[in-house]
């Protein structure tokens, strides 16, 4: 007996002195730029609640916990698949220029020292932690082109896969060490072409593939959590852009202040827009403007000064007016919250400007852009959008038609009815007459 508790306590011994020995730091963290990046990665942590809140504010009354659920249980399902092997495969080594490999299975090996690929003075585990954030948010844009409407088990398998198969290579391609943009030399500070556009042209595939819903001209229920969602989205984004310098100097700075001016920009310019053809100017469309500045000065945050952030933010403004207001309507397909009009045309805008803005005087690091001469720079930046759609697009397609020969996507029309609150979650946003009525008739019918 006393032999086998010393041998437990060797053993317990072991795995406590074990780690302290693998991640034992060399002195070269600097422990500003690690608190920096992890406040960021809280900063865009409280991204998705607050994307919960703006697309929640969005759809019906009957929808709205099902709309919100879906950001919410994302950050469950993702915090787990980025640990197991996401992070791996997006940031491991590469394998042909296409995908990281198994390396960090399980966080094997990512510890409290820098890794100079990606962290040269804050821990790999900084690092990890703060590109999880960006792989949870991501696939909470897609909820938005297909909300009301997709069922629950079909929607948590979708965003497993999505994120395994689209996501994970893509952050590669760009960001990760080998990725063949990467190499390539394009820009994408943030996540314009990783996050937006990959997210964006995702959420129309599934719009299209899973069909329009039954009542396509539903106006938000709840403009208050609108403009909260759109208060965090922005608070966030600080850290969302801001953070990606992974280390506190000038280039995190001038994130810091071309965000803020973007937003301000293209909320002016959607809502000047709005005003001069619809004769009103709303404070959805002030919000909605806000949020596709912020993605259009994604990709180019570290390196496009403040006067180029405006001219970035009043046309993202615009276009994505356009795009929301006459596009899908055009094209009839039900992006039920915009986000192809929003993150994919905001995105692919966001992308295609830092090959024009882009500048070595804001960053040395980067590269400059048309405007200053780099004709190679603006060319890179079309081919990492038009891959990115590509890729997204297709492997989209694919997952859903895969998941379709398993279970349906869509809830049937009696669901679809009663609001996907009670007939997937059994449970309503507000106390009210109609939803006591839909409750209790649709469990007597089923």
């Amino acid at each position: 007996m006393l032999k086998k508790i010393y041998l437990l306590f060797s053993l317990m011994f072991m795995f406590l002195i074990i780690p302290n020995l693998v991640f034992a730091s060399t002195g070269k963290i600097n422990t500003g730029d690690t608190a920096f990046v992890l406040f960021s990665a809280a900063l865009v942590m409280i991204m998705t609640p607050g994307l919960a809140f703006f697309y929640g504010g969005m759809v019906s009354s009957k929808n709205v916990i099902s709309t919100m659920m879906q950001s919410f249980i994302i950050i469950a399902i993702i915090s787990i698949q980025w640990v197991l092997f996401g992070f791996s495969l997006s940031f491991g080594g590469d394998v042909g220029h296409i995908i990281g490999n198994l390396q960090w299975l399980g966080l094997k090996n990512v510890g409290f020292e820098p890794y100079d690929a990606y962290s040269a003075t804050i821990p790999l585990m900084a690092f990890m932690i703060y590109q999880l954030m960006f792989a949870i948010i991501t696939p909470a844009l897609i909820t938005g082109a297909f909300a009301e409407r997709m069922r629950f088990g079909a929607f948590l398998l979708f965003t497993l896969l999505w994120t395994t198969l689209v996501y994970d290579p893509i952050a590669h391609w760009v960001w990760g060490n080998g990725g063949w943009l990467r190499n390539l030399g394009a820009l994408d500070f943030a996540g314009g072409t990783v996050v937006h556009i990959s997210s964006g042209i995702s959420g129309l595939i599934a719009a299209i593939l899973i069909g329009k819903r039954k009542n396509v001209n539903i106006l938000p229920h709840n403009m208050p959590m609108v403009i909260m969602g759109t208060a965090i989205l922005w608070f966030g984004w600080f850290g969302f852009n801001g953070g990606s310098a992974l280390a506190v100097n000038g280039i995190a700075v001038n994130a810091f202040v071309v965000t803020n001016t973007a937003a301000a920009a293209a909320a002016l310019g959607w809502v000047i827009v709005e005003w001069r053809i619809n004769g009103k100017p709303t404070l959805f469309g002030a919000a909605s403007g806000a949020v596709a500045g912020l993605v259009a000065i994604t990709p180019a945050a570290g390196y496009v000064t403040a006067v180029s952030a405006i001219i970035i933010g009043i046309i993202a403004g615009i276009l994505c007016y356009f795009s929301v207001n006459y596009l899908k309507h055009k094209f009839k397909y039900d992006d039920s919250l915009d986000a192809f009009g929003i993150h994919g045309i905001g995105g692919t805008w966001g992308a295609i400007a830092t090959g024009i803005f882009a500048t070595k005087v804001v960053n040395p690091g980067g590269a400059n852009g048309l405007i200053y001469g780099n004709v190679h720079q603006f060319i890179v930046q079309i081919i990492g959008v038009i891959a990115v759609y590509v890729f997204a697009a297709i492997m989209t397609y694919s997952i859903l038609k895969i998941i379709n020969l398993f279970m349906d996507l869509r809830v049937s029309d009696e669901e679809e009815e009663v609001g996907l609150d009670i007939s997937q979650h059994g449970e309503g946003a507000y106390n009210n007459t109609e939803l006591k009525y839909n409750y209790f008739s649709y469990y007597d019918n089923n």
